[in-house]
């Protein structure tokens, strides 16, 4: 089956959720009533027992998912639901797109840049927790996606160190949860997956700089765009800020002093390697470039971890400490630079030296790591009509591979929340999109992430420390985890 040939429309037995509510159990029932009398009975005093929430179980009309297959995608109902102005249309962006057409939700895609290839948009991602998500933006294969089945550790002379996996554990493929699978795949290659569930390029508003925004009362919100070198004005009932950790959204309704740029004191470097580029050097092991193994390797100080791209292709990232000002300089050097401090560096084991010599100099880049400190339910309580997602609300460094799972989930419960909570004769209009909303989807959104961003962060230490030397077949920093 292939993705860009499927419709979808939300599945009518559990309204696209993808789970169905099991209602309360007796005893759970019971136990609610009898505490709810006896607070009634101390006239209220202390605090209210809180209403539990009935088990949820994945809805077996759609098998999870939340779409079934239709025709063609249900039209936009511009009469019950917001129309959204998304801006940025990368993989939070356009996921959150796909996300409201299968749910007739209107929306306008915007992205500053002039086409799909013109900026970078990333090497590799690593859906996690997202591997099952993706199912829920309609996408229900990625040809293009990598499943890695070890994952290994070693010092600079090639001793391992740590190794787990399915191929450690020795079980068959029918024995591995599909929520503990890691699949691998470019960033463009998922961002095209989506893309063409929304018909192509053509969905997305080229060109279009946010320039302002300014929320009328009753009657939505006003954009400002510089397209081409003018001015151009739209209008929205819910702006939604997807453009990335230098958003221009969150900096028009937080600013930047609130919550400024973090330096995390590292620097990245980044390439892609085809296999058949590596050379075949007498007594070259291959076995760790068999686009089923991650690896990395590290000596408390610099560290290169090496995952599948695509089934021809591996992708590296080389980072270590070094101060912010140095960072930038070697950045803005360029690719040959990058590459000959990256070679210098990594003098170790095969086959490191040799994918680092093969890496062409046009699939190297580097930049130093930031991220953000966390933000405030109150910061974004500040919009009636606007929110933030995925980078653009909560920026982590790259060392656990969250960024993008995150903004997919973000994409995926906003949309959710809007289908369900603005519903006809829902009153959203009167009663307003952040009541109605954003304070449920922000408040799960910023619980969710802030683990991730706190893990991230710590994981930009621990991963230049003595901590990644530690000896055991587990992920590094569990060890630190087990400690505390």
């Amino acid at each position: 089956m292939k993705n860009k040939d499927d419709k979808w429309a939300v599945c009518p037995v559990c309204q696209g959720r993808g789970k169905k509510s099991k209602g309360l159990r007796k005893k759970v029932r019971l136990r609610y009533q009898r505490e709810l009398a006896q607070f009634e009975k101390t006239n209220s005093e202390g605090t209210a027992p809180v209403r539990p929430k009935g088990h949820l179980d994945s809805c077996l009309n759609c098998k999870g998912s939340g779409l079934i297959p239709s025709a063609q995608p249900p039209l936009a109902d511009k009469e019950n639901y917001p129309h959204l102005a998304i801006i940025g249309g990368g993989i939070g962006g356009v996921a959150l797109a796909v996300a409201c057409l299968h749910r007739g939700i209107p929306f306008t895609l915007y992205e500053r840049d002039s086409g799909f290839d013109i900026r970078s948009q990333g090497y590799g991602l690593t859906l996690q927790q997202a591997s099952r998500a993706i199912e829920g933006l309609g996408i229900v294969s990625l040809a293009a996606g990598v499943i890695s089945t070890r994952h290994v550790v070693h010092t600079t002379e090639g001793s391992v160190i740590g190794e787990w996996g399915r191929r450690k554990l020795g079980l068959p493929d029918e024995k591995i949860s599909a929520k503990r699978t890691n699949v691998h795949i470019a960033r463009q290659a998922l961002r095209l997956a989506l893309l063409e569930q929304l018909g192509g390029h053509d969905a997305v508003q080229w060109r279009h700089q946010l320039v302002g925004f300014n929320e009328c009362e009753g009657e939505g919100v006003d954009l400002s765009f510089q397209v081409e070198g003018k001015i151009k004005h739209a209008n929205a009932d819910l702006v939604v800020g997807a453009d990335g950790i230098r958003s221009s959204v969150r900096r028009l309704l937080i600013g930047e002093e609130a919550s400024p740029l973090c330096y995390l004191g590292c620097i990245v470097i980044l390439g892609i390697c085809p296999l058949e580029a590596i050379e075949d050097n007498e007594g070259l092991d291959r076995s760790l470039l068999d686009s089923a193994t991650v690896f990395q390797t590290a000596n408390g100080n610099e560290r290169i971890y090496i995952m599948p791209y695509t089934s021809n292709s591996v992708m590296w990232q080389l980072s270590f400490p070094m101060s912010e000002k140095q960072a930038k300089a070697l950045s803005a050097r360029g690719a040959q630079a990058l590459k000959l401090e990256a070679c210098r560096r990594c003098q170790w084991h095969d086959p490191i030296p040799q994918i680092l010599a093969a890496t062409q100099e046009d699939k190297i880049s580097g930049y130093p790591v930031y991220d953000r400190a966390p933000i405030e339910a109150e910061w974004l309580a500040r919009g009636a009509k606007v929110t933030l997602i995925g980078d653009a609300a909560h920026p982590m460094s790259p060392f656990k591979g969250q960024g993008a799972n995150q903004a997919l989930l973000d994409a995926l419960a906003l949309a959710r929340g809007i289908k369900k909570a603005c519903r006809p004769l829902s009153q959203w209009r009167k009663t307003g999109l952040r009541e109605t909303v954003l304070t449920e989807f922000e408040s799960e959104m910023l619980q969710r992430s802030g683990t991730k961003v706190k893990d991230s962060a710590e994981a930009a230490q621990f991963l230049h420390s003595d901590v990644v030397l530690h000896e055991g077949d587990e992920p590094r920093g569990r060890c630190l985890k087990k400690k505390l």
